[in-house]
């Protein structure tokens, strides 16, 4: 594929989907320099760290300027890890924090392909070299013109072994203990995406919360799946720079780095059993025992014997919560002082269950 002068650069207004991604700015970049009026980028994302790395980095795009074309391929890389990826893991560690990575998909023989993000600015950096076309001795269409170049690690691994469960024994997350058969998980993830579905106008809003799993994300590690980067050794001369044990060990101690700058706490099933319960005591309490509050007093009753018993019961777990949320700030002052704040509320919240989490950051 290419865009001749003729074809009307200079002067038109473009937009590009997927702006924010590496390919993407530098496709924006290279038609401003050509001398587009004006470029738009069309991207769900706000802003991308590859791609602000590369505007101000300013590469040198692959045209010659005697050229009068733009020359282009299709780089098809694997999923993608490293220091900066924020499609994958992301997501994943965050249901590990919240407690909700229950199950693993699929046997350990499936094998899915990776690529570690600096091989892939490798395969990037020889195909925009296979593009160009002033090169002495070689005449005719540059060698990836309008080629498709498949880019891996080149070792299909199990995502499970490889990635997830070291990346979760670093970060002192539960490890999943229960396997899903691919049919099983696939259905499962039809529901949530149905359930999405339904909440499709409120899906970006920070209050929605993201489906478990979905039909995609089950047939990525769950089906085996993977190609070879034969094509792109031979015609571009890839060769994976980084192994797969090294951008392994670079992913897990830039995540280890992260978490340690955010603040860490207990999984949801805390959250909700300490907040129910702190609640089911307020308005056993202080409120009037109308409707299901009434079911709440008696079992109060049953259990303190009294209402004087019930509100010291308050009295003092607010106190408390109070007294380890004022000593978690000023701790947090020393050994986190970036998020001494968000330690005070949480522990305002939480009390010990998230007290504990700082005083092993303390340690």
């Amino acid at each position: 594929m290419h865009l001749s002068a003729n074809e009307g650069i200079e002067g038109v207004r473009f937009a590009v989907t997927g702006g924010q991604g590496f390919v993407g700015a530098a496709l924006c970049l290279e038609l401003l320099r050509l001398g587009a009026r004006e470029v738009r980028s069309l991207d769900l994302r706000a802003s991308s760290s590859w791609s602000q790395q590369l505007l101000d980095a300013r590469p040198h795009h692959p045209r010659s300027d005697k050229s009068t074309r733009l020359y282009t391929c299709a780089i098809r890389p694997a999923a993608i890890y490293g220091p900066g990826e924020e499609r994958h893991l992301p997501r994943i560690l965050s249901l590990a924090k919240l407690g909700l990575a229950f199950f693993k998909i699929g046997g350990p023989d499936v094998k899915t392909d990776w690529v570690y993000i600096d091989n892939l600015v490798l395969a990037l950096i020889v195909a925009s070299m296979g593009l160009l076309d002033d090169i002495p001795d070689r005449k005719g269409t540059p060698v990836a013109a309008g080629q498709a170049y498949f880019i891996c690690d080149g070792s299909p691994c199990n995502t499970f072994d490889f990635i997830i469960k070291p990346l979760f024994q670093s970060l002192d997350y539960s490890i999943p203990q229960v396997m899903l058969d691919t049919s099983v998980a696939l259905a499962i993830s039809r529901i949530f995406l149905f359930i999405s579905t339904l909440f499709y106008p409120w899906l970006d809003s920070k209050w929605m919360p993201q489906p478990l799993i979905l039909p995609a994300e089950v047939y990525k590690v769950g089906v085996t799946h993977y190609f070879s980067f034969l094509k792109a050794r031979e015609e571009l001369g890839y060769v994976p720079m980084v192994r797969p044990h090294e951008g392994l060990a670079a992913t897990i101690s830039y995540w280890k780095n992260r978490k340690r700058r955010e603040l860490d706490g207990p999984t949801i099933f805390t959250w909700l059993a300490v907040t129910i319960g702190m609640l089911a005591v307020f308005s056993a309490a202080c409120l009037p025992p109308v409707g299901p509050l009434k079911w709440v007093l008696d079992i109060h009753l049953f259990v303190f014997r009294s209402m004087l018993v019930i509100r010291l019961v308050l009295v003092i777990a607010i106190a408390l919560h109070f007294g380890e949320a004022v000593y978690a700030w000023f701790l947090a002052k020393k050994v986190d002082p970036r998020n001494a704040t968000g330690w005070f509320w949480q522990t305002f919240a939480l009390g010990l269950f998230s007290l504990r989490y700082l005083l092993k950051r303390a340690r």
